[in-house]
């Protein structure tokens, strides 16, 4: 049976479409336009995406069906020749505190790759040199470059007495379950304000030890300083934190670079190792555009195949305007455009086939002379055997298209495309750009009547623009 080469649609209802048939070519970079709220991600992501998404979660056990994302069945009769989708949209990474960008492009991998074969002194397997692995993180931190830190100066009130609650921790103010460990052991006067307390009193309520001993007063043995039981209650448990926990350290606490590796995130072997005259730390901060200088300074043959892979994903950052972050930034500091993006790049190297990647406007927000690196992006995924379907208005990329799609209501009318670059269009609903212009103007495929503004009417019509050498009227 021959393998199946479109992506078959009939009958869609999903949102506004009605009765929608199209049949999509696959192993095509295709890219739908039309009017806002002409259905273009009704058919796209709601449809295709979705059907092609619930299709796959249907193949795996329930334990791990119900671990995936839950995907909504389009309303649509029959659907063919879907393949695994994998969705580019420009929902923002987010992700945890190890996260970052060099470890979800894998350009990290990489580089620790390389330090472990040439950096020095020698330090061990790549493994070492990554904070997300106890052989690599440091301790103090456990890999995460910042420690919770307790804000001290937010524990007391000091125009207020212990009993008039100068204590603000939950539980330690008058009544609290901890104020009488502090305000009725005799140390400590409970009726003065805490601001005409000395210095040195104050330090023994804080933190105990040292600080009460060197206060000259008896205090019980097993006293235990503001600061202390808070981190102990608080910070250094394996419990489950409850909201009302959770909301606490949130007030008391503050995040501050760890004093161990100074935010480098490794263990003291790890930062060490010198590659090209710089620790992994200080790798890590460089803007990718200057480390892929140093990187393309590296001639070692035994590390070639690294470099080369290193390379490419440095290089298509840079080509897509991602060229001033750093790998150590997390992706949690990331908008929107650059997640997009930032995804776009982690697909270059897999080794899939077959797969539909579905692009949500990959253009919005890129100086023009990115545009064309995006479009590269692109086609490379579509030359590497998989289809694209992008929704996008930019008409360089358009131009650039295997195939365009228009969708939305309205009779088919020509529009004009990329004359210029020997190409003609045909689609069947209004343009959103008609001042787009064609060089030709003898091209048939050329309207110069006035297109039908946009309509709130459910969407019939769909037709694929296929895109074929411009004709001469002679022709």
């Amino acid at each position: 049976m021959a393998a199946t080469r479109h992506i078959t649609v009939r009958r869609a209802h999903t949102n506004n479409l009605a009765d929608l048939d199209l049949d999509i070519p696959r192993h095509r970079l295709v890219v739908v336009v039309g009017v806002s709220g002409s259905g273009k991600s009704s058919l796209v992501f709601d449809t295709i995406a979705a059907e092609a998404g619930h299709q796959l979660s249907e193949t795996f056990p329930p334990f791990t069906r119900n671990r995936l994302p839950k995907w909504t069945r389009p309303d649509v009769e029959h659907i063919a020749g879907l393949t695994p989708v994998i969705v580019i949209d420009q929902r923002r990474i987010g992700g945890n505190a190890r996260s970052t960008v060099g470890t979800i492009t894998d350009t990290w991998t990489y580089l620790r790759l390389l330090y472990s074969r040439t950096g020095t002194p020698y330090v061990g397997e790549s493994n070492c040199f990554s904070f997300n692995d106890p052989a690599g993180m440091c301790a103090t931190c456990s890999g995460l470059g910042e420690v919770v830190a307790s804000a001290v100066e937010r524990f007391l009130d000091l125009d207020k007495s212990l009993a008039d609650g100068g204590i603000v921790l939950p539980g330690f103010g008058h009544g609290g379950y901890w104020y009488s460990l502090y305000a009725d052991i005799g140390t400590f006067d409970a009726r003065t304000p805490l601001r005409q307390w000395s210095e040195a009193e104050r330090d023994a309520l804080l933190y105990g030890g040292e600080s009460a001993a060197k206060l000259g007063r008896k205090t019980p043995k097993e006293y235990e300083g503001v600061v202390p039981r808070f981190e102990r209650i608080y910070l250094h448990t394996s419990d489950n934190l409850s909201e009302r926990k959770q909301d606490t350290i949130r007030r008391f606490t503050r995040s501050q670079t760890c004093p161990e590796c100074d935010g480098d995130r490794l263990n003291k072997a790890a930062r060490t190792a010198v590659l090209l005259g710089r620790t992994p730390g200080e790798m890590s901060r460089l803007e990718v555009a200057e480390l892929l200088d140093l990187v393309h300074t590296i001639d070692s043959a035994h590390v070639a195949p690294v470099v080369t892979a290193l390379t490419e994903r440095l290089e298509a950052m840079v080509k897509i305007g991602l060229g001033y972050l750093t790998l150590a930034r997390p992706t949690t500091s990331l908008s929107g455009g650059e997640s997009q993006r930032i995804k776009t790049v982690r697909h270059l190297g897999s080794s899939l086939t077959e797969m539909t990647y579905v692009v949500d406007e990959p253009t919005v927000g890129l100086h023009p002379s990115d545009v064309e690196s995006m479009v590269e992006l692109l086609e490379h995924l579509c030359s590497s055997g998989n289809s694209v379907l992008v929704v996008e208005h930019d008409p360089a990329v358009m131009a650039r298209a295997d195939e365009v799609i228009e969708i939305g209501p309205g009779a088919a009318r020509p529009v004009a495309d990329s004359c210029s670059k020997g190409h003609s269009t045909t689609c069947a609903a209004p343009t959103l750009r008609p001042d787009v212009p064609c060089v030709d103007e003898h091209c048939p495929s050329v309207h110069h009547g006035p297109r039908p503004g946009p309509s709130p009417s459910p969407t019939h019509d769909a037709t694929i623009c296929s895109i074929s050498p411009c004709r001469s009227p002679e022709a």
